[in-house]
């Protein structure tokens, strides 16, 4: 079974007012009458359609409740999806940083191979011109070319330019042996720089695979949010689907208890027509045994006189007739007012009569936007226990649970202002009274509660005349 939270939802937009007044209709045990075989069904069929919105209600508000936790859950993963492909973007960012720094570790290293291969061929030639000289020194029995030539010179002349060929000579193989070496230590510094640059590379590619799968990961974490939210946005479209399915059976289940409300009003009023019928009836009669009683009193009164008329004459002295004063005749009349008072003493209105909107955060079922408050409610801040007074003589037509009513009285005041009038107390904690009970105005009839279809501690009060609530404001 629901809770009273859970069925209020519903139930107080659909057989909220059908149970206020249908269970009008049922008198008491000194008011059965042809209404008695109509209250039964009613209370049958409400009964069989409580225990069918029951389980449609529970449906409808398991499939909200999933529906709200899925709409929540929407943002969350909309925020990992963009997380996720942020961090695709930065580690494509990074791969593409990381290719660019290989590849120009590759230029670079590309660059001192053909360095080092430029070295060595410079090195084979400057080895083989120092190999030259070398082989033409040693030809000449250990001297250098430029100075056998200066010993053979015969002149000064032949001498000094000998010296100035011997002096080229030495520079040249100098020079020879300067580009040697300062090739060679190139050669060397190419090496150091190659294996520098080898290692770069070798350390990029390891950073380049990390950040590939890095990539990877962050592109798998990304699809798999993606597939989450597109899981959960088809589940939610799925599960509003299935609540706007659900409306045309709630709509029809409310214009069927519409048609219960309808045809149980029209018993109510044609009771309380009847009621008047009979209360002007009793007027007419009334008025008619009066007027037959005057009517008898005069005659006796005239018959009364003539006896003492004849009496006197009878003893011969006079007797002054009185003249005739007629009875004084009975006035019908129709009170002033109403005549109801306040049920409770105290409290706060927090609640009015007529349509009033769905709560914020309930479901609106039947797509109406609300639903009309028979009565009005006055609040006790959540204390119940205040004592419920009947708001006018009158004799109780019912009372006990009323479904959605909770412990309900219905007192029937009569003919007022020659309409029926009956009033409504709904969700005490106890009742007071009993069925067939003739109560007086200001009595204790029941406590104020929170039965049945309520939320907190409240009398709700309702006014029926000739069979349709009416606005209790209007009558107090």
């Amino acid at each position: 079974m629901l809770s009273n939270a859970v069925r209020s939802k519903f139930l107080r937009a659909s057989l909220g007012g059908v149970l206020a007044l249908s269970l009008v209709v049922p008198a008491a045990v000194a008011f059965a009458d042809e209404l008695d075989d109509r209250k039964d069904q009613v209370e049958q069929n409400i009964s069989d359609l409580n225990q069918d919105m029951e389980v449609l209600d529970s449906n409808i508000a398991e499939t909200d409740r999933k529906l709200r936790e899925q709409q929540a859950q929407v943002p969350v993963l909309q925020g990992r999806l963009a997380d996720a492909r942020a961090r695709v973007q930065n580690a494509q960012a990074a791969v593409a940083d990381l290719n660019n720094r290989l590849i120009n570790a590759q230029n670079t290293r590309d660059q001192v191979q053909q360095s080092i291969a430029d070295t060595a061929k410079k090195i084979a030639e400057a080895k083989s011109a120092v190999a030259s000289m070398a082989s033409e020194a040693y030809k000449r029995g250990g001297a250098s070319s430029g100075l056998g030539m200066l010993l053979n010179m015969d002149s000064m002349t032949a001498t000094a330019n000998g010296l100035d060929l011997a002096n080229r000579a030495l520079e040249a193989q100098n020079s020879a042996y300067n580009d040697l070496a300062q090739e060679e230590a190139t050669a060397k510094a190419n090496e150091v720089r190659l294996e520098a640059v080898e290692q770069e590379i070798s350390s990029l590619k390891q950073q380049a695979e990390q950040a590939l799968a890095q990539e990877e990961a962050a592109r798998d974490a990304a699809q798999k949010a993606k597939d989450e939210l597109d899981a959960l946005v088809s589940s939610t479209e799925a599960l509003s689907s299935e609540l706007e399915a659900q409306k045309p059976k709630i709509q029809a289940r409310l214009e069927a208890q519409e048609k219960e409300y309808a045809a149980v009003n029209a018993q109510i009023k044609e009771r309380q027509e009847r009621l008047i019928r009979e209360a002007e009836e009793r007027r007419r009669k009334a008025e008619a045994a009066e007027r037959k009683r005057q009517a008898e009193a005069k005659a006796r009164w005239e018959a009364e006189q003539k006896r003492k008329e004849a009496e006197a004459k009878r003893k011969k002295s006079s007797y002054k007739r009185p003249s005739y004063v007629a009875p004084t005749k009975k006035k019908v009349s129709e009170p002033s007012s109403w005549g109801l008072i306040k049920p409770v003493s105290g409290g706060r209105i927090t609640s009015t009569f007529g349509w009033r909107p769905t709560p914020a955060g309930t479901i609106d079922y039947g797509g109406r936007g609300g639903y009309v408050h028979a009565g009005v409610d006055w609040g006790f801040g959540g204390q119940c226990g205040a004592p419920v007074h009947a708001a006018a003589d009158g004799e109780v037509w019912f009372a006990g649970w009323g479904g959605s009513s909770g412990n309900k009285v219905t007192i029937s005041h009569g003919v007022v202002k020659s309409k029926a009038l009956a009033t409504n107390y709904h969700h005490m904690s106890r009742i007071a009274v009993s069925n067939g009970q003739h109560v007086s105005q200001g009595q204790v009839i029941g406590y104020v509660g929170t039965t049945g279809n309520s939320t907190g501690c409240h009398m709700h009060f309702e006014t029926v005349i000739n069979g349709s609530p009416v606005n209790p404001l209007g009558l107090l």
